[in-house]
């Protein structure tokens, strides 16, 4: 459907009026939000089916990776990361990849409209337990309303603001629990969010 809406617009634009060309947009827009979705909820599957590959994973190492994909696919955006050093933990490397993925990404887009955007990941400690954290100074949310934050299809602020399906946190949640973890948010209205997460070092099915 995407496919032929950018075909439409491609070849047959110059023929249609204003009207023709917004509802093949409109078009556009919904088909990709669908293929969003379907993407989202694929990897939410497959995350319930997947065999754990234990290794040592530099957790730091993946969070500089993704701020940098971040950074180059939205140069406008004028962001402050801080990675602390010699994050690692035993985990399935792929898998912690999506957790920081998606924790990144709602960071990055939470402070879209913060200026200066600050986002910070490192590690505390709890009860001689590590654990780790991204930090940001968003939109932040009600705490009143956070045992909905990872549920599928859950979404705290208004789409047209901060676009997205409402399946990142629900995937980030399955996976921390597959590593025998335990996830959970801190935050408030207008003054950033922060995200905490345990793994387990021993094997967790």
């Amino acid at each position: 459907m995407d496919g032929f809406s950018s075909t439409l617009l491609t070849d047959y634009g110059d023929k249609l009026d204003e009207r023709g060309r917004d509802r093949l947009l409109r078009v556009r827009s919904a088909a990709q939000k669908m293929a969003n979705l379907i993407d989202d909820l694929l990897n939410l599957s497959r995350v319930s089916r997947t065999e754990l590959a234990w290794e040592e994973v530099d957790l730091s190492e993946l969070a500089r990776n993704t701020f940098a994909e971040l950074q180059q696919a939205n140069p406008q955006r004028q962001v402050t990361t801080d990675v602390a050093a010699n994050l690692s933990a035993s985990g399935d490397r792929r898998l912690l990849g999506i957790v920081l993925t998606n924790l990144l990404n709602n960071a990055w887009k939470f402070t879209t409209l913060k200026s200066p955007a600050v986002i910070e990941v490192g590690r505390d400690e709890l009860e001689g337990e590590p654990v780790f954290f991204v930090r940001d100074n968003g939109a932040g949310f009600d705490m009143a309303y956070a045992g909905k934050l990872f549920g599928a299809f859950q979404r705290l602020h208004d789409a047209g603001e901060f676009p997205g399906t409402g399946i990142g946190l629900a995937t980030v949640q399955r996976v921390i629990h597959k590593h025998g973890g335990r996830i959970w948010a801190e935050s408030a209205v207008g003054a950033g969010a922060t995200f905490y997460f345990t793994l387990k070092s021993g094997r967790s099915s």
